[in-house]
């Protein structure tokens, strides 16, 4: 099968968008890593005063 030159450029549009979203995910989840391992933190120091 040959492709036309139209379904090329959807397809690397769309190879586009997917590539952002998924590093858009990766820095959100890492960023909420982060946040829960920070918290985490939090919650050992403050029970070690009590």
């Amino acid at each position: 099968m040959e492709r036309k030159k139209g379904q090329d450029k959807g397809r690397s549009g769309r190879e586009d968008r997917l590539k952002s979203a998924l590093k858009a995910n990766l820095q959100r989840r890492k960023r909420q890593a982060r946040e829960r391992s920070e918290q985490d933190r939090d919650d050992e120091s403050s029970r070690d005063t009590e």
